[in-house]
């Protein structure tokens, strides 16, 4: 398992993606791989910029690895900042609604949810713990 641990700001979106995507290359994964995990990496840090930290910020661990049978990638969100489970938001859905009438913000997550192949959250020892997973195809 790889890591990075990064401050809770939006500038430090580009390092932990770069991070993660010198791995899927190692791995050879597919475009659409890294466009869905890229996609999910700025949904999910920018929810823990925004919300978990008061405006002093705080560190995010990111973790990296992979799994066999099937072959997926694995990563790994970790912030000390408030206990929130995102999995718990209620989903409503305003896809209905034309673009401008649509209240602003809960599609990221659900497009998330869509998209990896896997996610789960535990709050355990002080830490939001939020993992994603992608099948590598």
């Amino acid at each position: 398992m790889d890591q990075i641990t990064v401050r809770a700001a939006f500038d430090q979106v580009k390092p932990v993606m770069d991070f993660v995507n010198a791995k899927l290359a190692e791995l050879c994964c597919s475009e659409q791989v890294r466009v869905h995990v890229n996609v999910a990496i700025d949904e999910i840090f920018g929810n823990i910029v925004q919300y978990a930290y008061d405006p002093e910020g705080g560190p995010v661990t990111v973790s990296v690895e992979v799994e066999d049978d099937p072959l997926c990638v694995v990563i790994t969100f970790i912030d000390h900042g408030v206990p929130y489970d995102p999995l718990s938001a209620e989903f409503v859905n305003t896809l209905h609604m034309p673009a401008k009438e649509r209240p602003i913000g809960g599609l990221g997550l659900f497009m998330v949810k869509r998209i990896m192949d896997n996610i789960s959250y535990t709050y355990r020892d002080g830490k939001n713990i939020l993992t994603i997973r992608k099948k590598i195809i």
